[in-house]
C-alpha cells in the first residue's frame, strides 16, 4: 500500500504520467467534462468530496507551476480566493480566466476530476511544473 496521501490509483497513476505543462482540472459537480480528458469521478453525494479536500491530497503528488481559476470564483468571493482554495496552493497565485474559457481550457487537460463539491465556480485548472 502506498504511503502518500493520494490513494485512488487512477488519479496517482494520471498524475505520474504528466509532463512538464500538462494540466489536471479537478472540477465542482457541475462542470461540464469535454470528451476528451480522462473523467475521474469522485463524486458521491452533493459536498462529497469537497475540491479543498481533492485539491489538498493531488497536492501532496503534483509538482504544480501554474494554476487557473475562473474570475467569477473571485467575483463571488469579493476578490479574495474562495475558501476551497485559500492556503492551499502556498505561494502560487492562480490565474484568472472568465468561466466560459476556462471550460474551453479544461478541454485540452489530461484529466477532468470530478467532486462532490456544489459550489457555483469551485473549479481550478492546474499546471504540472517539473522538480528539478
Amino acid at each position: 500500500m502506498k504511503r502518500t496521501a493520494l490513494l485512488h490509483a487512477e488519479l496517482s497513476r494520471t498524475i505520474a504520467a504528466l509532463g512538464h505543462g500538462d494540466m489536471v482540472v479537478i472540477g465542482d459537480a457541475g462542470l461540464p467534462v469535454p470528451d476528451g480528458p480522462l473523467r475521474i469521478d469522485l463524486a458521491l453525494t452533493p459536498g462529497i468530496p469537497r475540491v479543498a479536500d481533492v485539491l489538498r491530497v493531488v497536492l501532496t503528488e503534483m509538482q504544480v507551476e501554474r494554476a487557473v481559476i475562473a474570475r467569477e470564483a473571485l467575483d463571488a468571493t469579493g476578490g479574495a480566493l474562495p475558501a476551497w482554495c485559500e492556503g492551499q496552493l502556498g505561494t502560487l497565485v492562480p490565474e484568472t480566466l472568465p468561466h466560459d474559457e476556462f471550460k474551453r481550457l479544461s478541454a485540452r487537460a489530461k484529466a477532468v476530476v470530478r467532486t462532490g463539491e456544489c459550489s457555483p465556480y469551485a473549479n481550478i485548472v492546474l499546471i504540472a511544473g517539473v522538480t528539478f
